[in-house]
């Protein structure tokens, strides 16, 4: 290796280390390991073009942080409703660590910008590839969870991933009239009613408002392009007040 190469070389690394300082920073997450860091963000491909030095890829921390991302999500999903069925419960999870969902994670962190890619995967597109990208979002979950442990990890997804949750980003999956009728039959509190409480704007752009309520109490009140649209918004609101109302009971203030 030339003089001139060795020099680009490290000029590159030491780049490389300042953009991960700087990331670190950004997200508030500080690793004592960085090498764990560093470990994430490299592909493959690089640590095959890398071979004489002791480079080690993500896919081992993408296998750990596969399984730490769906016990957080799921653990922060079990105390967030309470009485959602396993069914409905697996199926949120999966919409949240699904791939398109991590990619979206991976884009707004811009964690593209980091991986250490080789460069006939870099020609190809690689840094902006879903699959690698969802896998890299994995590894990052997988290094932090060794490099601290489990609850700097909810920490962080309490910043990135589960007000997206709260703030209905995953609701598609969900169907809130059926987890409300479950909910109100389990406890034998009556039969839900659902009607059209207004109707608004021109015909092709049309905008209903709902109201659900229980033996003439109105629960929720939702707004949609169209009718079962306003009935489940309804229903998310109407769950969301019931829910609370659970929790409160299981724990008074003391």
């Amino acid at each position: 290796m030339s003089k001139h190469s060795h020099y680009n070389d490290k000029k590159k690394f030491y780049k490389k280390v300042e953009q991960f300082r700087e990331f670190q920073e950004r997200i508030s997450v500080h690793f004592q390991n960085e090498k764990l860091l560093y470990q994430a963000f490299t592909h493959s491909s690089y640590v095959n073009e890398h071979r004489k030095k002791p480079y080690e890829d993500n896919e081992r921390l993408e296998f750990l942080g596969d399984a730490v991302l769906e016990l957080t999500i799921s653990r922060f999903l079990f105390a967030k409703y309470p009485a959602m069925s396993e069914g409905d419960l697996t199926k949120l999870r999966a919409a949240i660590v699904c791939e398109p969902s991590l990619v979206s994670l991976a884009h707004e962190l811009s964690f593209g910008d980091l991986v250490l890619l080789g460069k006939g995967e870099e020609m190809t597109g690689g840094r902006k590839r879903p699959a690698l990208l969802a896998d890299v979002f994995e590894a990052f979950i997988g290094a932090l969870y060794l490099d601290q442990g489990l609850e700097p990890v909810e920490s962080f997804l309490k910043v990135y991933v589960f007000p997206k949750i709260n703030d209905g980003a995953f609701s598609h999956v969900m169907d809130f009239k059926s987890q409300l009728q479950e909910y109100v039959q389990r406890d034998g509190k009556g039969s839900l009613e659902y009607k059209i409480s207004n109707e608004k704007g021109p015909a092709h752009n049309r905008e209903f408002e709902a109201v659900v309520s229980l033996k003439g109490e109105p629960l929720g009140v939702g707004n949609g392009r169209s009718k079962k649209e306003a009935e489940q918004h309804a229903a998310q609101e109407a769950l969301a007040k019931l829910q609370k109302h659970y929790t409160s009971q299981q724990n008074p203030p003391e």
